[in-house]
């Protein structure tokens, strides 16, 4: 079944869905939006999906929405290599992961990205309320970390255990933005406590550090960090 996801380079949930097929061991073909161009409120893109959001999944006549309906549907139609592990328990846990990665680890990532991203790499002043927010933001996003430095604590090597999962794939882009982030603003990220390597985090760290070196999961890089 030829499969074709529609994404942003860099958007987080349709980089779910890309590493989700690469667990499974899928190809697809991704095509990038331009989203300056507003390609997703053009009415190719809206006959797909009239809510003019991404990603979306085409696998002959089905058009899938939602990217965690999206590993959900994955997981049904090709139930091998599972994402959301083969028992009651392992569902609940893998399940679980995911819904508070796609809520608290989205949100704090948002508030700490969108602001972190567009501004010069100077490190604002903690005392004025501009600082103020910057602190509260990576509060949150220090607070996911710890989450899941708390999971891998148990010496699994990924969140759904010995294979990569859907908590890993919806997890990882979060991370890995942060350490774009922390690449790209590092006196600004260093000074809220993040570092590229994610140091306060070994456990952390070393997950990141695995699926960074994975060569399917290499494939699944924003084309636009190339530039």
């Amino acid at each position: 079944m030829p499969l074709t996801l529609y994404t942003f380079s860099g958007a987080p949930r349709g980089w779910r869905v890309h590493l989700g097929l690469v667990f499974k061991g899928l190809s697809a073909d991704v095509k990038y939006l331009s989203a300056s161009d507003q390609d997703h409120r053009k009415p190719g893109f809206l006959a797909m999906n009239p809510r003019a959001q991404i990603p979306v999944l085409e696998a002959d006549q089905d058009v899938l929405r939602d990217s965690v309906a999206i590993l959900a549907w994955l997981d049904r139609q090709y139930p091998e290599r599972p994402l959301f592990g083969i028992t009651a328990s392992e569902a609940a846990e893998s399940w679980q992961i995911v819904m508070d990665c796609c809520g608290y680890s989205r949100d704090g990532n948002h508030a700490l990205l969108s602001r972190v991203f567009p501004g010069p790499d100077e490190v604002v002043d903690p005392n004025t309320p501009e600082g103020s927010e910057f602190g509260g933001a990576a509060a949150l996003v220090h607070a996911e970390c710890h989450y899941l430095e708390g999971i891998l604590s148990d010496g699994r090597r990924y969140l759904g255990g010995e294979c990569p999962g859907a908590a890993d794939a919806v997890a990882y882009p979060e991370l890995r933005l942060v350490q774009r982030g922390a690449e790209t603003k590092s006196a600004r990220m260093s000074a809220l406590g993040f570092d590229g390597h994610l140091s306060r985090y070994p456990h952390l760290a070393a997950w990141k550090g695995r699926l960074n070196a994975d060569a399917g999961v290499l494939q699944t890089m924003p084309p636009h960090w190339a530039i």
